[in-house]
Parts: structure tokens; sequence; C-alpha cells
């Protein structure tokens, strides 16, 4: 008996001691309602995703077609999700469908009188948008993290009726969400192409330097006005000859005049490529395009050695070569992103609710415990521990795990208080009903504990399983109750069925003749 009883109270001193240590050493993290801050709701334009995965399949076709020796008149995406290839010669009809049978299988297509359609499966759409989505929420924490924020959050938003292309940011206690928000938005496309022609003060008249039809291999895009000298349009390549993909670092450095400017490394296969056309192209300009504008285009002057890398140069301050620096470092996004809603909370409104949640759970935890003191009497004071004992475990597990805490998780922890004891209730109530029976003390004790346990097992278990339930498919506020209430229902079976059975046993065990208890 005192072997076993020895360990079950080192678990129980280990346990306290960890849960007072990590809460000590570990903040609780407040939520937004609390600590205020910004709750951005964003939806990611997945049609845009499709469509650059379908012209990345153009020009695999294209490729595919070259190197078959056959020529169309025509390839043209229609939509996001489909293809026109016109002017197939009848010939060429049946080494075509080769092509398609192979390589696009993930197609369906139709063909007739020299005209093929092809359209994107249903089920590959659905896995290209979910991939889309889940690349969009990748960059974005990307680069949350870059700014050094810590505490913000970014998730999907997943329903039953919601097609989970949502995006929820939580930005707490931020003092600019202005540069945050625009920092999430800006797709951070980085591109070089060669210059074939410009600038020109329209873009009317790039097209008239092409006899107003431009060539389907070029481009034209307006240059940055933050740039030095950046006015007009000029006209590009439209294959780009590196993008930000080939990027290995981006950092903030100094020109010359100490002016702040964008350092960058390329990657081997970028270096390698940069150096090849460098070294084809000297006396030409190059573009470097952020986000389908251009923000310089210098002429090359000499062979850029592929480990050398190179720098972005403009009139910017050091805030905004940190804002494209993270950018940059956390890659572009698969698609552009829209705002739906934007909420801010003030932190006048969480210091009333922190105080008031804490009023609550105070008054609470008191009416408990004198309610089980007076009706329990002294086995009340049993109880009482387990219940101090479980908010230490709640606050220590919280912290531990760096769970954030919100206004709906003070409620879930004023009503793990209450349930907490339902629990010792029940063990209590069938001690006394043995007892009333004729059942010796420690018999009532044991017999208690053990048919409770089941009762006591199988509510908890459904109530964490509504908690797992809240927790996927309920947003920031949500899941912090989903969080306090499961971890408070697990610290109370803990403290009500272990805790509570060692204090038992120790005020009780070890007595010879137990004639009576006091519950």
């Amino acid at each position: 008996m005192k072997k076993t009883m020895g360990w079950k109270i080192v678990l129980i001193l280990a346990v306290i001691a960890f849960c007072i240590w990590r809460f000590l050493a570990d903040k609780i993290v407040l939520g937004l309602d609390l600590r205020g801050g910004t709750h951005l709701v964003l939806e990611v334009q997945t049609d845009e995703g499709l469509a650059a995965q379908t012209d990345q399949h153009i020009i695999r076709l294209k490729s595919l077609l070259a190197d078959a020796s056959i020529k169309v008149e025509k390839i043209i995406r229609k939509d996001s999700t489909k293809i026109e290839i016109s002017g197939i010669p009848f010939e060429n009809e049946r080494n075509l469908k080769d092509i398609l049978d192979d390589d696009f299988r993930e197609w369906n297509y139709t063909m007739s009188s020299g005209l093929s359609a092809l359209s994107l499966r249903p089920n590959v759409e659905m896995q290209w948008r979910d991939q889309t989505i889940n690349q969009a929420l990748e960059k974005i924490r990307n680069r949350i993290d870059e700014t050094g924020l810590s505490e913000a959050r970014a998730q999907r938003i997943e329903g039953f009726s919601d097609r989970g292309d949502k995006l929820l940011v939580l930005l707490p206690g931020i003092d600019d969400p202005a540069r945050i928000k625009n920092i999430i938005k800006s797709t951070a496309m980085l591109e070089w192409k060669e210059v074939m022609a410009g600038p020109f003060e329209t873009e009317k008249e790039a097209l008239d330097e092409y006899g107003g039809q431009l060539p389907e291999e070029f481009i034209i895009l307006k240059r940055n006005p933050k740039t030095a000298g950046s006015r007009g349009f000029m006209v590009l390549k439209n294959v780009s000859v590196i993008t930000g993909m080939d990027l290995r670092n981006a950092r903030r450095t100094r020109d010359e005049y100490g002016a702040p400017i964008i350092g960058f490394s390329l990657k081997p296969d970028g270096g390698r490529k940069f150096e090849k056309y460098t070294a084809a192209n000297i006396g030409k300009q190059l573009a470097v395009i952020l986000d389908k504008r251009i923000l310089i285009a210098p002429t090359v002057q000499s062979v850029i050695p592929a480990h050398s890398g190179g720098i972005i140069t403009g009139r910017y301050t050091a805030q905004q070569v940190d804002d494209m620096v993270v950018m940059l470092r956390a890659g572009a996004l698969p698609a552009s992103i829209k705002f739906l809603e934007e909420r801010t909370v003030g932190p006048s409104l969480g210091a009333d609710s922190i105080r008031k949640g804490i009023y609550a759970s105070i008054v609470g935890l008191l009416l408990v415990m004198v309610f089980m003191l007076f009706y329990y009497k002294i086995a009340g004071i049993n109880s009482v521990l387990a219940l101090v004992l479980n908010i230490v475990i709640l606050m220590g597990v919280l912290a531990y795990f760096k769970a954030t805490l919100t206004v709906p998780g003070i409620a879930g922890i004023i009503l793990t208080i209450g349930m907490a004891v339902d629990a010792n209730v029940l063990v209590f109530e069938r001690i006394k009903e043995d007892l009333r029976a004729g059942k010796s003390p420690k018999s009532a004790i044991d017999s208690g504990f053990k048919k409770a346990f089941i009762t006591i097992f199988d509510a908890n278990l459904t109530t964490i399983i509504a908690g797992i339930f809240l927790y996927q498919f309920g947003t920031g506020p949500i899941q912090g109750f989903a969080v306090t209430l499961m971890i408070g229902i697990i610290a109370s079976m803990f403290t009500a069925v272990f805790v509570s059975r060692v204090v038992f046993d120790l005020v009780y065990g070890g007595r010879k003749k137990l004639k009576k208890i006091s519950i």
C-alpha cells in the first residue's frame, strides 16, 4: 500500500511543480478580443491560381508539339480550366491525340474539324484549388513570421457550407495594421525579363511600334513611379529569364550613397541561367518586375557570375525595402488575395473583459467551494483541493502549449470550474449510497470510485468529442473556448478520479478500524 501510494504522490507533486513552472516561465498568449488588434478574413482568388497552372500546361503543350513537328494555328486559354487548340492539320490529329492521352491525363478533350477543346477534370480542379489555398496560407504565414509577429495566426476557414477558400488572420496588438495588410496581400511575383523596346509615354505608343498588334511572345508593362526615372511603358519578352523561384536569399543593404536597396543571391540553377543570359546579352536592357510593375531596367554591362547575385535599386524608404525583403523571402502568392472583412478591437475592451472574466471566475470558484464544504463537510475539502489543482493544471498546460486565451476561453474556464466538481459529486453520492446500504467506509470508498468512473468517463468523453468538433470547424474565439474546455475536462478527470482517491486513501486508508467518514 505504501509503495503504491508513494509513486502516486510523487506523480501528483511532479504535475503540480511542472504546471507552476510552465505558468511562471511561459506567459499565456492573450487573444485578439483581450489584447486588442486586427481580425482579417481573406479570400484566395483560386481562379487565378488555376489560370496560372493552365498557362504552364499550355507552355508544356507547345513544347511537346514543337518536338513532334506538329504545327497549329493557335493555342489559347478560354478560361481558368479550359484550353482551345485551333488549326490542327488533319494528318496530325492522330499524333496530337497520342500526346494528349500520354501527357495530359488530367484533362478531358474533344476533337473535330481541326479544333480541340480541353477541360480540366473536376477532381483535378478541386485538387488544384486546394493546393492554391494551402500554398497561399503557407506564404502568408511565412510573411507574418518574417515580420516578427510571433503571436499572429493564420488558418483556413472550413465549414459544411464553405469552399475552404477563405483564410482567417489574427494580428493581436499590432501598431500598424495597414503595413501588415499590404505585406499579406501583395502577390510578390518577382521576374527578370528582357526589354525589347521603350520606354513609351503611353501604352498606345508601345502598340504603334508594332503596327497596333503586339506579337504573342511580347508583353507591355508599366514602370513603377516610385523608381528613379520610371515613367511610361516598356515592351518585354513574355518568357522570364529568371523568377523569384530562383532566389536563394534577399536582404536590405545600401548603395554607395547610403540609400537602402535590396541585395539578392540566387540558387545554383538560377545563377547559372543568369550568368549564361548576361554573357550572351551584354548591352541589352533587363527589367526587374515585381507584381507586373517594372522596378528598374538596367543595361547588362558585363557577365554576372552565378555566385555573385545582384541588387535592386529605387527611391525606397528603409521600411519599404524591409517589407519587400519579407515578401521576397516568403515567396510569391499563387493567387491574389481579397479582403472580405476587417475588425479592429481596442485594448481597453480587452482589459475590461479580462477584469470581468477574472471576477466571474473567482466568484464562481468561491461559490462552488462554499457549496461543497457546506454539503459534504470534511469530504468537501477533498473536492476543493481537486478544484484548485484543476485550475493550476489548466493554466500550466495553456502556458506550455502557448494556447491563445480569448473571452470564450475564459468562459470555458468558468464552465470547467462548474464541471470539475461534477465527478466529485458523482463519487461522493455513490459513497453515501453504499454507506446507507450498510457497507463499511473503506468498501464504500472503493466501490464509489469504481462505480462512478464509467459515468464520469462517458460524460467527459462526449464533451471532449463536442470540443474537437468546435475546434475543427470553429474560428479563433470558438477554438479558444474548445481548447480551454478540453484541457479543463482532462484535468478534472485526473484531479477528481486520481487525486481525490489518493486524498481519501491518505486520510482513511491507514486506519485499521474505520467506522465512520464525514460525508
